[in-house]
């Protein structure tokens, strides 16, 4: 993950800090509830995760004081399926933080964004506490995706001041962490008696021409694999391969660079129109769908058509984009 991506996170939690200020001023409140929605049965779907999970649009003003102005995956994966989407995300939310709101390893969710703007659903716990509480609420849930490790690594780069030999140091601690954390949330989730489809949600490259931030991104992806190997039942959504290859179908003098396919947010339209954010854009959402779905209905119909909700998988099974009917083909920008 270079600088520029690094130094647009931080400009973005500095932002939000400067207009939760002028919020708290007029008055602005956000409600808390560790109470999920009214049960309703197997048409549920929990959605749990980071700011690409929330739909999240950096230096958007005061959209934030309205979470339906973001529009993440999980919406479109609902309507695919016809899912009642219950969404818990939170931007800059950490595998540590995800798991104990007071841990020290966070990225904004707890220290910025919860105490200032509301989320796509109200509560005061962790978001693991919460996401407890539904699935036991909830028995007939029919799916739970999960996103998370991005920030992990956004928080090592910001400690090491994105000095790469730095962060090389520390790098397998990270991702030793990330794996470990992922392994125990899965192994939580599972104890509330849910046996359904899990899919984690693994991370594209916001540019594929950088080695570092790929090499980065596929570092986390296979730690999140790791941990999906020891939960039976949990699959993972390749979103780094539906990316790439979206990236890869550009002209020769700009494939693999993501931001020119259209699938990213602009990194402020007012004054850098031609660069990106690294948050998907509404078509880069739709294409998280698309693996996500992809992912959900060859977990429940492979082997015969059987679903496979509890049977013992010794090796995780990873969805490409490959193996999608995707007919999306990216908009030719050039820069005047």
């Amino acid at each position: 993950m270079t600088t520029r991506y690094a130094s647009a996170l931080t400009l973005a939690v500095v932002g939000l800090r400067g207009l939760a200020l002028v919020l708290a001023l007029v008055g602005t409140a956000v409600t808390a509830s560790a109470n999920p929605p009214d049960a309703r049965g197997n048409d549920s779907y929990l959605a749990l995760g980071d700011s690409i999970v929330f739909g999240y649009i950096t230096a958007d003003g005061y959209a934030y004081v309205n979470a339906n102005n973001f529009l993440g995956y999980p919406d479109y994966v609902g309507g695919d399926l016809d899912f009642r989407v219950t969404n818990a995300s939170c931007p800059g939310e950490t595998t540590s933080g995800f798991m104990d709101s007071a841990s020290p390893n966070d990225y904004g969710c707890h220290t910025v964004y919860r105490v200032s703007f509301p989320l796509h659903v109200p509560y005061s716990t962790s978001q693991l506490d919460y996401a407890m509480n539904y699935l036991k609420t909830h028995r007939q849930t029919g799916l739970v995706t999960i996103g998370l490790g991005a920030n992990d690594g956004f928080l090592l780069q910001t400690s090491c001041s994105d000095d790469p030999s730095c962060i090389q140091i520390s790098l397998q601690n990270l991702l030793g962490t990330i794996s470990a954390n992922m392994t125990e949330i899965l192994a939580d989730l599972r104890s509330t008696g849910y046996r359904g489809v899990i899919v984690v949600v693994n991370y594209y490259s916001p540019d594929y021409t950088d080695e570092n931030q790929t090499a980065l991104t596929a570092a986390i992806n296979q730690s999140l694999s790791d941990a999906v190997t020891t939960d039976n039942g949990t699959v993972v959504a390749d979103a780094f391969t539906a990316f790439q290859d979206v990236a890869a179908s550009l002209p020769e003098e700009a494939q693999g660079e993501t931001c020119k396919t259209g699938l990213l947010n602009t990194a402020n339209p007012a004054d850098k129109q031609w660069t990106c954010d690294i948050h998907p854009s509404l078509s880069g959402q739709q294409l998280l769908a698309k693996t996500v779905v992809a992912a959900y209905e060859q977990a429940r119909h492979r082997d015969h058509g059987h679903a496979v909700f509890g049977v013992v998988r010794p090796t995780p099974r990873i969805f490409r984009s490959d193996l999608l009917s995707i007919s999306y083909i990216p908009h030719r920008v050039t820069a005047q």
